[in-house]
């Protein structure tokens, strides 16, 4: 009887018509002292339980990388008196330290309003910011502020008609992770679409971590601050003594 159940609910679900089926060249990245920046390459193809569909636009592939999400203060400056001094401050709910978007097509011809809007795909919808001061007019300002500012840093990117997509099936394109890594959790989701509609989803993981002395140095900091800083201490004192015994060894 269970079984007979069973197979009267898979009967009703709908059949998946195309699914992601994706890959990564790599899904960890290790930040080293000599670490200038990664390429990530993404491919996959379509698993279809039947043809390709003959109405309906053609088959368009939507990429995006996110790094970890931290809030962020973003300030504005002002002169006054003849110096800048910071006047306003509006706190960033939720912002990703890294977020890159890449596209079969126009970004406004891939995917709806209404799709962007529900899953969070371009970037001022991946920033979270619920609310502002009541004495900040144009809080929408400050989180484009945000966006122009980690743009100019090559850490917020849209990279339109750079997913190579062939015959509906196989699709791959490349993102650049820049030097200045946060380290943590890459979420990528990989999105087909027809018409602007999302019809599957699939998500992975980039891990970035640091490694080797980078990695002794960071843990050394965050869980033995004091012993972290007597160790900056003594390395400066003996720094500045072998400075010293070399410029008065060539005076003499």
């Amino acid at each position: 009887m269970l079984r007979l159940a069973a197979l009267l609910l898979a009967l009703a679900l709908p059949v998946q018509a195309e699914e992601v089926v994706a890959g990564l060249s790599q899904n960890q990245v290790s930040i080293t002292a000599n670490f200038d920046g990664s390429e990530i390459l993404i491919f996959g193809a379509v698993k279809r339980e039947a043809p390709i569909p003959d109405e309906g636009g053609p088959l368009q592939v939507v990429i995006t990388v996110a790094g970890p999400s931290q809030p962020v203060t973003v300030r504005r400056k002002e002169k006054r008196y003849g110096i800048w001094i910071n006047t306003e401050a509006v706190e960033v709910d939720l912002a990703p330290s890294f977020y890159a978007i890449a596209t079969s097509g126009p970004f406004s011809e891939v995917l709806t309003d209404v799709e962007d809007l529900r899953h969070h795909v371009s970037i001022p919808r991946a920033i979270r910011s619920v609310g502002a001061p009541m004495t900040v007019q144009d809080a929408a300002s400050f989180s484009e502020a945000l966006i122009r500012i980690r743009q100019r840093a090559d850490l917020y990117q849209i990279n339109e008609g750079t997913v190579e997509v062939s015959e509906e099936t196989l699709f791959g394109t490349s993102v650049a992770l820049p030097a200045n890594l946060t380290e943590g959790d890459y979420t990528t989701r990989i999105f087909l679409t027809r018409d602007g509609r999302i019809v599957d989803e699939h998500e992975t993981v980039i891990y970035v971590q640091k490694v080797g002395l980078e990695r002794f140095l960071f843990n050394l900091a965050h869980e033995r601050p004091l012993i972290y800083g007597i160790l900056s201490l003594a390395i400066a004192i003996a720094a500045g003594w072998m400075a010293s015994a070399v410029f008065r060894y060539l005076r003499g």
